[in-house]
C-alpha cells in the first residue's frame, strides 16, 4: 500500500510537506505543491480519511435522514443538498427510514457512530419529542426540513399556510364553490399547515370548508389513485367541482384514478397539487400546482449547516421559502350561467 512517505520520496520533499499540501495546513511553494500532486497521481496515493478526521476532529461528512428516496419530492430535495455539499467539499450520507420510527433512531445512532459533522432530517415520522431529544444530545448541529412547528432543530420549510391560501384564492376566483381536499397523514406538519391555510382562505371569501370534503390517504401515487372513487362517488356532500391535493405525488395518482372512473380533467373536475415536482409538468393534463422549490429547500439546509460549521454563523431557528402558484391545464374556470 502506498504511504505518505512514498509520496515524499517520489517528490523529494519531507512527508510533513506532503501533509501540508494534502491538508492545506501551511502555505507551500507552487513548484513544490505541483511535485507533490504529481507524485500523488503517479503513485495513486489515497489519503486516509480516518486519520485525517482524527487529527482535525472533522470528517467533512453530513448525514441526511429521509422518509423515502422513492418520493420524487424528496429526491429533488436531496439533489439540492448534494450539490451544495459537493461544492463545499463535504460528503453526503443518506439514510432512508421508510417511515419506520425504529429505523429513524437506529440510523441516527449510526450517523453519530460514523462521526458525521452535521445532520439534516426530513421525515414525516420525526415527532417533536424526537427533535427535543436530539437537541439535548448536543453532539452535532441539526437542520430539519419540513419539521413540526416548535421543534428545537433549526428548520427550513416553505410557508405552507400561505400556500394553502394561494390555492383557496385561486379556486374561488375560478368560480368553484364546492372544493374537496386530499391530504396525507394528519400528523404530517406540512399537511396540517396547507389545510389550515386553505380553510382560512375560503373563510376570507365567506365560504366554509366541510370536514366531509376532506379525505386522507398515504403520501403515494397509489394512495391518490385509490382516493379518486371515494372523493368522486362516496362524498356525502356530492361530487366536488375541484380537488386540492396537498402533495403532487397524491395528485398524480388522483389524476389516474379519476380517468379510470371515465371522467375528464378538467371538464368534470379540476385538480390542484402542491410541490411542483418535475413530473407535474408532464402529467395528462399538466398539473396546476403550488411550487415550493424542493432543490432550493435542500440547498438552503446544506448552506445553513456549512456556514455554521465553516464560518461560525448562527443556526437560524426557522427559514421560510415563499411558495407560488404554477398554472397549467388541470383547472378549468367554472362557467357561471
Amino acid at each position: 500500500m502506498v504511504t505518505i512517505k512514498d509520496v515524499a520520496k517520489r517528490a523529494n520533499v519531507s512527508f510533513t510537506t506532503v501533509s501540508h499540501v494534502i491538508n492545506k495546513t501551511r502555505p507551500v511553494s507552487p513548484d513544490t505543491a505541483l511535485r507533490v500532486e504529481a507524485a500523488i497521481a503517479d503513485l495513486g496515493y489515497l489519503p486516509s480519511e480516518v486519520a485525517r478526521s482524527l487529527k482535525s476532529n472533522r470528517t467533512r461528512t453530513i448525514g441526511m435522514i429521509v422518509t423515502t428516496t422513492s418520493n420524487p419530492f424528496f429526491g429533488e430535495v436531496i439533489r439540492g443538498v448534494e450539490r451544495v455539499c459537493f461544492a463545499a467539499g463535504y460528503t453526503l450520507m443518506i439514510c432512508n427510514t421508510d417511515d419506520v420510527a425504529q429505523q429513524l433512531v437506529t440510523y441516527m445512532q449510526a450517523l453519530f457512530a460514523k462521526r458525521v459533522d452535521a445532520v439534516i432530517v426530513m421525515t414525516s415520522n420525526a415527532s417533536p419529542e424526537f427533535f427535543r431529544r436530539l437537541g439535548q444530545l448536543k453532539r452535532v448541529p441539526v437542520v430539519a426540513i419540513d419539521a413540526p412547528a416548535g421543534t428545537v432543530a433549526s428548520a427550513v420549510s416553505d410557508d405552507s399556510i400561505r400556500g394553502g391560501r394561494i390555492v383557496a384564492d385561486y379556486l374561488v376566483e375560478c368560480g368553484f364553490t364546492h372544493i374537496a381536499c386530499l391530504s396525507g397523514p394528519k400528523e404530517h406538519p406540512r399537511m396540517a399547515d396547507r389545510l389550515k391555510g386553505f380553510s382560512e382562505g375560503l373563510k376570507a371569501h365567506g365560504m366554509t370548508f366541510s370536514p366531509e370534503d376532506l379525505y386522507r390517504t398515504e403520501l403515494t401515487m397509489e394512495g391518490g389513485r385509490r382516493a379518486a372513487r371515494e372523493l368522486m362517488e362516496g362524498n356525502a356532500n356530492g361530487r366536488p367541482q375541484a380537488i386540492f391535493a396537498l402533495s403532487d405525488v397524491m395528485a398524480i395518482g388522483l389524476l389516474q384514478g379519476i380517468r379510470e372512473l371515465g371522467l375528464n380533467i378538467p371538464d368534470d373536475v379540476s385538480i390542484v397539487g402542491y410541490d411542483d415536482i418535475e413530473f407535474a409538468a408532464y402529467t395528462f393534463p399538466p398539473l396546476t400546482t403550488v411550487r415550493q422549490p424542493a432543490t432550493e429547500l435542500g440547498a438552503v439546509a446544506a448552506r445553513t449547516l456549512i456556514a455554521h460549521m465553516d464560518e461560525g454563523a448562527d443556526l437560524p431557528r426557522a427559514v421560510a421559502i415563499e411558495p407560488y402558484l404554477v398554472t397549467r391545464q388541470s383547472v378549468a374556470r367554472k362557467t357561471v350561467s
